[in-house]
């Protein structure tokens, strides 16, 4: 707990400040600019959408492999002083089936005890320049293996993001904090924190992380037409679905790494061959 309030940045009493410099955004992410710049990897693209239906949950299934819940810093760490401002009724799915995973694009160089700061300037820039109701990203993590609770609506709810266009629904984004980019580093604990959580939301649906899912396409711009339904990784890269380098090439490596181990906390064994799930998409 020390290391979440040392992570959360609230120290002394003193909220995290904006930059004194507008932000730059852009709809996809691309290395090299200038390190100051705060770079978005998220995609909406369904704003002016109406909220979708719950489904029907139907009899309860019998869950065998569920994890744990990692420890998750709330918005209240990172959001301060932006609080106030009106945040409309979170959107609702039924259950998690796939988590994506991101980079936000911005830099590595950051002390963890920053991190806060670092994702209150995407919030602002997500609700500022892009005009977004709320941080696209469901979670975010640091490098230090710290994972922050992103868009509003309840961690433990089937909440809908604004993350990867076409295939918001029925998933959770988390981001991680900085550019993952070929040849780059990728901290241990931040692959870990990513296994942990995705472990935890796709535990409740009975999902393998190593599985694939049908998901269907609510958006031409992603890389299918809206309507198509298709196989994708239960723990998918951006690029899965959109036409991204994110989350860029060395994490996207890492991906294997990251369904091994989420299998392994949801107390899944080693298998080679893992079948598809065939739940409604």
């Amino acid at each position: 707990m020390r290391a979440i309030r040392r992570a959360a940045g609230l120290t002394r009493g003193r909220p995290p400040a904006l930059p004194p410099r507008p932000l730059l955004v852009t709809l996809i992410c691309l290395p090299g600019l200038a390190a100051l710049a705060l770079v978005l990897c998220a995609d909406s693209g369904e704003r002016a959408a109406t909220a979708r239906p719950l489904h029907s949950a139907g009899p309860r299934r019998t869950v065998a492999h569920l994890a744990p819940r990692p420890p998750v810093v709330p918005r209240s760490a990172w959001l301060a002083d932006l609080a106030g401002r009106t945040q409309p009724p979170p959107r609702l799915d039924d259950e998690v089936v796939a988590v994506f995973v991101h980079h936000t694009d911005s830099p590595n160089a950051y002390d963890c005890a920053d991190a806060p700061r670092v994702v209150r300037h995407l919030y602002a820039g997500q609700t500022g320049a892009r005009g977004w109701d709320d941080i696209g990203y469901n979670f975010l993590v640091d490098r230090c293996g710290t994972i922050y609770e992103g868009r509003a609506g309840g961690i433990d709810r089937a909440v809908t993001g604004a993350h990867t266009q076409g295939f918001n629904h029925r998933t959770a984004g988390v981001a991680a904090l900085g550019t993952f980019t070929a040849g780059t580093r990728v901290p241990q604990p931040m692959l870990d924190a990513i296994a942990a959580l995705a472990a935890w939301k796709l535990g409740p649906a009975g999902i393998d992380p190593r599985t694939t899912v049908r998901l269907t396409s609510s958006s031409s711009h992603s890389r299918y037409a809206a309507g198509v339904t298709v196989s994708l990784p239960a723990l998918a890269g951006h690029d899965d679905g959109f036409e991204t380098t994110c989350p860029g090439a060395a994490l996207t490596a890492r991906l294997p790494e990251i369904r091994r181990t989420a299998a392994r906390l949801q107390g899944r064994g080693p298998a080679t061959s893992v079948p598809a799930f065939t739940g409604t998409p």
